[in-house]
């Protein structure tokens, strides 16, 4: 996507981009040609993740000021007006500077009559906040700028809880690195980053986890071009430890892209005989295989469809299995907003039935004795607890192990960690243990 001079109208396309089309908002920012770089770079970053946490909140005001609505073609303009609207309502960028930079970003698309509109409604924004604000939040889905289908499935599944988790999904993530043990202790590397003028703390779980005060570029951090540290959640570096992979043992990463649970096993437990990576998009493979290069780690990758191991797998069993479900990631959604925009209710029921169609495809793979832990970054019961008994419904070999943990929330099924919690982000994680088959 060809960038231009004027940084918000940059963010105006690629906003435009993620609603409008559905492109997803790594991959608009990863298009942009030339790439920005310095402060245009952290301008740009701001500026379509904060539209996106807050679009339906910037819509709703939008469409009030607005006296008549935008005709199709101008589509990229009503982007722009949450551009603008952002800057007015959640940064502290001065109002003059806000409404000019946008009017000028109006012309830099190429809609130089939309100046004048653009400059009205948003001086109008600025003389109504109070009323606006007042206006639009009477209604839940926009106060916490949530679609109604997810809002009301949380206020479903987390009826103690749901606001707090909305909340949460428009706060920014903090950065969290998994430290590579096999190298350093957390206190040390500690030491390092504060060498270089970075400060961290423990992690709230996990022997392995370090926050950032403040985010930085990954070239900042010491040792990171050659496998010292990770860039992790506090959730996901829960996965590798219940799996309790010991020596010897042979183990699958199933939908294991994009490593970085693959390369925390190899890191917790290097006298593995084997592990074998397994991903179905043979780009997201080649990026396992980038952060074991980088890592200086090993495994074996196989691009097949986790579903059908029948179509890639013809050798032993496994003693341990992680089961990485694709899902709505709604418990992500502070690190990734374009969910919200992107995602359907209707992709909940498909993900359900992918998610027990490999459950179901990966069981036969492991071995009696053996090990599955089922994790997924969605917050959503029938993708993670109602899942789970589901699965032991079907399966008489299969019976689930407690997790006996500080962290999260015990679930039917399973243990959950709620997004925004301990700063970390929601996932869930469930264990089964496969029985022998009875005697006879």
């Amino acid at each position: 996507m060809p960038v231009t001079t004027n940084v918000r109208a940059s963010a105006a396309r690629i906003v435009d981009g993620v609603v409008h089309e559905g492109q997803s908002l790594d991959a608009a920012l990863g298009a942009v040609d030339p790439a920005p770089s310095g402060r245009d770079r952290a301008l740009l970053q701001e500026l379509c993740f904060g539209v996106l946490r807050w679009q339906l909140r910037l819509d709703a005001m939008a469409q009030r000021l607005l006296r008549a609505p935008l005709k199709p073609r101008d589509r990229v303009l009503r982007a722009l007006l949450w551009v603008g609207l952002y800057q007015l309502q959640y940064l502290r960028t001065p109002p003059y500077a806000a409404l000019s930079s946008t009017v000028d970003a109006a012309r830099a698309l190429g809609k130089p009559a939309a100046a004048g509109l653009i400059n009205g409604v948003l001086r109008n924004a600025q003389r109504q906040a109070a009323a606006l604000a007042d206006a639009v939040d009477r209604d839940d889905w926009v106060r916490f700028s949530h679609p109604r289908w997810l809002l009301q499935a949380l206020s479903a599944d987390w009826p103690e809880d749901w606001q707090r988790i909305a909340a949460a999904n428009n706060t920014r993530a903090s950065m969290t690195l998994r430290v590579n043990l096999r190298r350093h202790g957390c206190a040390a590397y500690a030491q390092q980053l504060s060498a270089d003028g970075l400060t961290a703390q423990p992690a709230p779980w996990g022997d392995a986890g370090l926050v950032l005060e403040e985010p930085v570029d990954v070239g900042r951090l010491p040792g990171f071009a050659d496998g010292s540290v990770s860039v992790q959640d506090a959730a996901a570096q829960l996965a590798a430890p219940l799996l309790e992979a010991g020596a010897g043992m042979r183990v699958l990463d199933a939908c294991a892209a994009p490593g970085g649970k693959t390369a925390h096993i190899l890191e917790r437990s290097p006298q593995l005989a084997e592990l074998v990576a397994v991903d179905r998009d043979p780009q997201r493979l080649r990026r396992v295989e980038e952060t074991l290069q980088r890592l200086h780690l090993q495994a074996r990758l196989i691009c097949g469809d986790a579903a059908h191991p029948e179509d890639w797998w013809h050798e032993p069993g496994f003693d341990r299995l992680l089961l990485d479900a694709p899902c709505s990631a709604t418990g992500v959604i502070r690190r990734h907003p374009d969910i919200k925009a992107l995602r359907r209710a209707s992709d909940i029921d498909d993900l359900v039935t992918l998610q027990a169609s490999i459950l179901d495809g990966l069981w036969p793979l492991l071995v009696p004795g053996g090990i599955l832990v089922y994790a997924t970054c969605s917050v959503l019961e029938r993708e993670n607890s109602l899942q789970i008994a589901r699965f032991l419904q079907h399966h008489a070999d299969a019976r689930e192990l407690p997790i006996d943990a500080e962290w999260g929330r015990s679930r039917l099924h399973g243990r959950q960690t709620v997004p925004g919690e301990a700063g970390a982000d929601g996932f869930f994680y469930a264990r089964l243990y496969k029985s022998a088959p009875p005697d006879g």
